[in-house]
């Protein structure tokens, strides 16, 4: 599919972090999302970061995009790139220590978040990126594609879970879904945080730059203990 032609929409993000499975299931009305996606964001000029992989819905994605002239980063740790790339890959591709790096590699270098179908580690991606919005750690949109119901039950289970209390129902418009990627990206766009009982973002920024200067100063005195202990060996 030649992407490279869709007609330019302008859009209030730069970059869109995808998150969906590295099969392409069993039904060609993912792939056919998938690609569709990729459509939409060639459409409005918006780049890709997305988990690196080139196998599966990862693949059609992320060459979609490439090939329509996006920008992709893909994230991945090192463990599974012999696992998730097979051939050549596309754009960038940014090798990290480990799943917890990916996520916030992921979430750091994008401004918002959409769900293509997946498995385990899709939903959990997912589900990661919603508590960081109920905590305040971010308010950038999440959306699902839900394409032909795929997360009808999931979204069924969120409704039972502000019924029962588990959520507060403030918290459940988190989450923006639909059939479609145009519209899906549309509601994205309008998309407007609500921060009911949510940490500030502010508070969780100093304290993540607080938690970062602890550290480097325990890692200097690491180091001069140990240029320390060196010299009174040399003089011993």
């Amino acid at each position: 599919m030649d992407l490279s032609g869709a007609k330019a929409a302008k859009s209030r993000f730069k970059r869109v972090c995808v998150f969906c499975g590295s099969s392409t299931g069993k039904r060609n009305c993912y792939k056919d999302a998938a690609l569709e996606l990729a459509q939409e964001l060639v459409a409005r000029r918006l780049d890709l970061v997305y988990g690196g992989g080139s196998i599966g819905l990862m693949g059609l994605v992320s060459q979609a995009v490439h090939r329509g002239g996006g920008n992709v980063l893909g994230i991945i740790p090192r463990t599974l790139m012999s696992k998730e790339i097979t051939g050549e890959t596309v754009g960038e591709v940014r090798p990290v220590a480990d799943m917890h790096q990916r996520k916030a590699e992921m979430a750091r270098h994008s401004d918002c978040f959409i769900a293509l179908p997946g498995g385990y580690g899709t939903l959990e991606e997912l589900l990661e990126v919603i508590t960081w919005a109920q905590l305040g750690i971010h308010d950038k949109p999440v959306g699902l594609l839900n394409v032909d119901g795929y997360y009808n039950y999931l979204l069924t289970f969120i409704d039972k879970a502000v019924d029962d209390g588990f959520i507060q129902p403030s918290q459940r418009h988190i989450i923006v879904s639909a059939p479609n990627a145009r519209e899906l990206v549309q509601k994205l766009e309008e998309y407007v945080p609500v921060h009911d009982g949510a940490i500030p973002r502010a508070r969780w920024e100093v304290e993540l730059e607080q938690q970062q200067q602890q550290q480097q100063q325990q890692q200097q005195q690491v180091v001069v203990l140990n240029t320390a202990n060196l010299q009174t060996e040399i003089a011993l």
